[in-house]
């Protein structure tokens, strides 16, 4: 009797420890299936609304490829060296034709259903046709309403007989880093190709793409998925596919997004009008360094850094100056210097904004009536030095200057002036970033007006402690920190 309850008991032991795990590891299943979405209903509900898109350009023979040496016609591939590099069967003086269609091929998606469609402006710049083609195979030529390049949007329309399948807009600014999200596209020509991935970051600034917050994603985006749409859990789309980060020309994880609440404003703009106005400030801005912050006396490097403001600009009648570091507009924090140009081109022309600066350690509150930013604002300076003055020597900063020649003068602001750096050797000034070529214009807070005034201000600086100097280079002016070791 004894030992049928002790095996009972064991056989009791057993079924629980079986029924625990069996337990376990369904809930894991279930939390694995969270984890991983089952997208096949998104696809089959939004795909048919995503198009592909192929352009054709002339493009003369001046800019025609030469066919490759040592490939005679007939050789394997040759029906596509014909088609790439130019039929030597007709057209110019050696056979070859005088001009070549270039073609191109991308992604977009309808957004209503009387044939509106958005994409990337790169897609189709210069494009002499350009054909959408529906997932059912229709193709029509679309009429370019409007295109934007600053955003990289550019809104398209079709002449559709009957109702289009649409796109469900949703809200960027909902998104959360970490959310699921999914693409679908025409990567190398491969129609209706669908990747996933998650939400990288948010407010992403790329080089020479300032005013556009994107999205960062790990979504694989590769050449034919630019003016695609990026798809939420939800089926709404908040991104326009855009650009990629790649060493290589293909994916590499990094993929950008062009924010949905953005395209939808350059949209309503472009059907309106047929272009777009942004908020500008008229000021050139920088980020702030652990070192820089010290010299303005800042607790923490945040704020955009203003290196220069342009003449009869918004920012020059707020009272806005160089060395002014603004770390709030309209109520949200500046954390860096990208994170401005889209807060001031999101902003209504003629709107008058609170703005936070500080300015010599104090924080101070002014008022900015937004202006229209301009078409060419490119702002870029010569510093080039043709004519060599006399140089003196800065033993204490380790460099070598000279005084400025009358075109580098005119070069600068109005009222400005500063010495030319002619060579830098090991020491304060290379340390803190000062190279040949440079204007330094202020140190200090102070401005230069020639070298003897330049040698005043360097014998007064305090040894330990960080001061900013602006210099003007061809790429425009830029804040450095400047610390004398007090060893040194």
């Amino acid at each position: 009797m004894r030992n049928l309850v002790t095996i009972k008991a064991r056989v009791f032991i057993v079924f629980t420890v079986m029924l625990l795990a069996a337990t376990i590891n369904s809930s894991w299943a279930a939390k694995n299936t969270l984890g991983l979405p089952d997208f096949t209903g998104l696809v089959e509900a939004h795909s048919t609304a995503v198009v592909n898109i192929s352009t054709s350009q002339k493009v003369t023979r001046s800019e025609q490829p030469e066919r490759p040496r040592g490939v005679p016609p007939g050789a394997p591939f040759d029906d596509f060296l014909k088609r790439f590099f130019g039929d030597k069967e007709g057209g110019g003086r050696d056979g070859r034709p005088d001009f070549f269609d270039a073609k191109s091929l991308g992604s977009g998606f309808i957004i209503s259903k009387d044939g509106y469609v958005l994409t990337n402006n790169h897609v189709i710049k210069e494009a002499d046709e350009i054909i959408v083609r529906l997932s059912d195979r229709r193709e029509f030529v679309a009429e370019v309403i409007g295109m934007d390049k600053r955003s990289d949007v550019a809104l398209l329309k079709i002449d559709a007989d009957d109702d289009l399948p649409i796109v469900k807009i949703g809200d960027s600014n909902a998104l959360k880093v970490g959310e699921w999200v999914l693409a679908i596209g025409s990567p190398f020509g491969f129609d209706h190709t669908v990747t996933a991935g998650i939400v990288s970051a948010k407010g992403r600034s790329l080089p020479n793409e300032n005013y556009v917050p994107f999205i960062q994603t790990d979504v694989a985006i590769n050449p034919g998925n630019s003016g695609g749409p990026l798809f939420n859990l939800d089926g709404e789309v908040i991104g326009i596919n855009s650009q990629i980060y790649s060493r290589t020309g293909g994916f590499m994880g990094l993929s950008f997004a062009i924010p949905m609440d953005m395209a939808m404003n350059v949209v309503d703009q472009l059907k309106d009008s047929g272009r777009v106005t942004r908020g500008w400030f008229g000021i050139l801005i920088q980020d702030v360094t652990r070192e820089l912050a010290e010299s303005f006396e800042m607790e923490k490097p945040i704020g955009a850094l203003v290196a220069k403001v342009i003449a009869e600009s918004p920012a020059e009648a707020a009272g806005i100056k160089i060395g002014d570091v603004i770390v709030a507009f309209d109520g949200q924090e500046v954390v860096s210097s990208s994170a401005l140009p889209p807060m001031v081109g999101s902003a209504r022309v003629g709107e008058t904004i609170e703005t936070r600066i500080v300015r010599e350690g104090k924080s101070i509150m002014i008022e900015v009536e937004i202006g229209e930013l301009p078409l060419d604002d490119d702002l870029r300076l010569s510093t080039s030095k043709t004519n060599p003055n006399s140089e003196v020597e800065i033993e204490r900063l380790v460099l070598v200057v000279s005084e400025l020649e009358v075109v580098q003068k005119e070069s600068l602001a109005e009222g400005k002036s500063g010495v030319y750096v002619d060579s830098v050797g090991r020491g304060p000034a290379a340390h803190a970033g000062l190279r040949k070529g440079d204007i330094i214009v202020m140190m200090d807070n102070q401005n230069i007006d020639d070298i003897k005034g330049f040698k005043a201000i360097v014998k007064g600086l305090q040894e330990g402690h960080s001061v900013p100097v602006l210099v003007q280079r061809r790429s425009g002016p830029v804040f450095l920190a400047l610390k004398l070791m007090e060893d040194e």
